[in-house]
């Protein structure tokens, strides 16, 4: 069995790691924080076979147009020069066109699906009580427009064997009686499912370290020395690593580890704010998103988690206000009995989607280093897509067959 070395202990390293270890494999992670705060905490938490439609759509380039110009807006690219964002913005117009969407459906939509059935057999795991709840999804809009984009793609949903079904006010009303609707309908995505992604992230960590696999925390590596086409060690300030295998499992940090190897992992951080309400998870038993809005509402550990927005952006540590302060604006339009308030700056989480231009996660070998896999760029749906992630990376190390075809998420994909 192989020596592996994990850089990243997000859920897509933590899930690698987890799949490693059940297939024999003796397995390091390492991380540059604690592993207690990453992007893979903070989010809705929500497992979406539904969204089999990428970031990279034709009327996105138009609405991101609009939106930039309104600090409360859920999608904003900060104007920049950087060489990055320029580069992630060209590939992104090449690709937001209807055929990438067609094509990129059913690959999405098998590694959506293949992670829902991973997280339904984990969570009956001694150990691993996440509260994964099978009640699906309600996408609610308020507009006639929304409506017939909601309604087409719940048909194309259905082609692809995913359960969806447009809903009445009537019939929302009888899903979620206690919420007060102020909309024109919804659409009921059945498929979908939703955990508490804190309380899963310390049961994989809790297994992880009963299990004996290495988990090193704030261990930023500062160099990686290559040879012969392979990666030799890694360099930790006084530290190094050596292994058979290298996983880059970063999230949005994982191009600055591929610029330490000379290769360019094409993403960018795509900044989202969430905050928790207690006592109001009475009022809503079925997670919520808000078409127009952009707002992602989640039951969870006896409160309501709200969260959104997609700031496009170098890593920073900005609190942007007014994308909160529209987060909240938001909900009493849809549910006017809902009326949240904004939270104090210290009560805001944010995190770093890592989002690639084509809105498909890189998952597989690299060309230019032979013992060199890259799991990242899962944008929105890193915690959706971790647990199908990590059994990939595994059965790719194990030299198995995998689970379902992987070319679509190819690193080194033009």
């Amino acid at each position: 069995m192989a020596r592996v070395l994990i850089i990243g202990g997000g859920i897509v390293g933590l899930s690698s790691a987890y799949y490693l270890h059940k297939a024999g494999h003796q397995v390091t992670v390492v991380d540059k924080g604690d592993m207690t705060d990453s992007c893979s905490y903070g989010n809705a938490g929500m497992i979406v076979p539904s969204h089999f439609i990428p970031l990279a759509t034709p009327g996105m380039v138009t609405q991101g147009i609009r939106w930039m110009f309104n600090s409360k807006s859920p999608f904003y690219v900060r104007p920049s020069l950087n060489p990055e964002l320029i580069a992630w913005g060209l590939k992104f117009l090449k690709k937001a066109n209807a055929g990438h969407v067609e094509k990129a459906a059913l690959p999405l939509t098998e590694l959506s699906l293949l992670s829902k059935k991973l997280y339904q057999d984990l969570s009956k795991e001694p150990g691993f009580d996440f509260d994964l709840v099978n009640k699906g999804i309600l996408m609610f809009y308020k507009t006639e427009k929304a409506g017939e984009e909601e309604a087409h793609m719940a048909e194309k949903g259905r082609a692809l064997g995913l359960d969806m079904q447009v809903l009445t006010p009537a019939d929302c009303t009888k899903l979620q009686p206690n919420l007060e609707l102020d909309v024109l309908g919804a659409v009921h995505y059945r498929c979908d499912a939703h955990l508490s992604p804190n309380k899963l992230m310390v049961a994989l960590i809790k297994f992880l370290k009963k299990a004996g696999v290495n988990l090193l925390a704030n261990k930023e590596v500062t160099k990686i020395e290559t040879s012969g086409g392979k990666i030799s060690r890694v360099l930790s300030l006084n530290e190094e690593f050596t292994a058979d295998e290298y996983i880059i499992a970063g999230g949005s940090w994982s191009p600055a580890i591929g610029k330490l190897l000379g290769i360019k992992i094409l993403l960018m951080p795509g900044k989202g704010y969430s905050f928790n309400l207690i006592n109001e998870e009475s009022v809503m038993q079925i997670p919520a998103l808000l078409a127009e809005a952009r707002v992602a509402i989640t039951p969870m550990n006896g409160g309501l988690r709200y969260g959104g927005t997609m700031e496009l952006d170098k890593i920073n540590s900005r609190i942007n206000m007014n994308r909160v302060k529209g987060i909240v604006e938001s909900v009493p339009k849809y549910f006017p009995g809902l009326k949240p308030v904004v939270p104090a700056e210290k009560d805001i989480w944010f995190g770093f989607r890592p989002s690639s231009a084509d809105g498909l996660p890189y998952i597989g070998r690299s060309n230019k280093y032979n013992n060199l896999i890259i799991a990242t760029g899962h944008g929105m749906m890193g915690l959706s897509l971790g647990a199908a992630t990590g059994l990939l990376v595994s059965e790719i190390i194990s030299d198995t067959p995998t689970a379902i075809a992987i070319d679509a998420f190819a690193p080194d994909r033009a």
